[in-house]
């Protein structure tokens, strides 16, 4: 069984070398499809013998991730951002599971997110399973939200070894993100069904805090866990009011 690693880029240099060393010369091919980027993402990925495809950055970078799923070739595809690293441990599971013809078409991988200097364990961040392997020809991504899972015909089943997700070594760096996610999301808040619910954007983020911060055990995680609670809470209410924005034409 042939695998495809395959990822969607812009501006990742400080990223790429990371994740692609831990996937060369284990997957057949690592495919990168790059929305222009500026910086060294394009040369780093040369280094690694990946497959280039250069073409526009869309806001809705998930039309760049199926590029790269649509251009792969191997039996199976595993679906990389440029902040995760594939450990070694997990790459002998995907071995086993691959040649193994399992039944299932696609499997969830759990992922360890670092945040602010540690690896999150409570508080809802672990073990966030994502839907990243699967057979070519059964997944697809339906590019239309930002947190959408893939779309697996068939069977699916789960990994036990984690995807390391280094996505939020700095505050800066989070607020910078969550801004992101933010703006995209906003563009698919419902205004007019929500437009009655003025309760919603206040009272969601208590609701949310205590739920992740007190029954999901986020205080075990110390200062990156209350942080984490915080403004995992306040991802909703600031889509909201970003989506009012749009709506009322202060932003497009």
């Amino acid at each position: 069984m042939k695998l495809s690693v395959v990822l969607a880029t812009f501006n990742e240099e400080q990223n790429i070398d990371r994740c692609l060393k831990a996937v060369f010369k284990w997957a057949d091919e690592i495919v990168v499809v790059d929305g222009r980027s500026t910086d060294k993402t394009i040369a780093i990925a040369r280094k690694f013998k990946a497959r280039i495809i250069v073409t526009d950055n869309p806001p809705m970078f998930h039309i760049n991730k199926q590029k790269a799923i649509d251009a792969a070739k191997g039996d199976w595809v595993l679906q990389l951002d440029a902040d995760e690293v594939v450990t070694p441990e997990l790459k002998k599971e995907i071995d086993f599971t691959m040649n193994s013809d399992p039944d299932e078409n696609g499997f969830w991988i759990p992922r360890k997110n670092y945040f602010l200097g540690k690896f999150l364990t409570k508080g809802g961040a672990y073990p966030d399973y994502t839907l990243r392997l699967y057979r070519r020809t059964k997944g697809r991504l339906p590019c239309r939200s930002v947190h959408e899972q893939a779309v697996v015909e068939g069977k699916i089943g789960y990994l036990k070894n984690p995807i390391l997700h280094y996505a939020d070594p700095t505050f800066g760096r989070y607020i910078e993100r969550f801004n992101r996610y933010t703006d995209l999301a906003a563009h698919n808040v419902t205004g007019g069904l929500l437009t009655n619910l003025l309760w919603k954007p206040l009272f969601d983020p208590l609701q949310g805090f205590l739920l992740i911060y007190f029954r999901h055990l986020g205080f075990l995680d110390g200062f990156p866990g209350f942080i984490w609670a915080l403004f995992s809470a306040l991802n909703f209410p600031i889509a909201y009011f970003k989506s009012i924005d749009i709506k009322e034409g202060r932003v497009t």
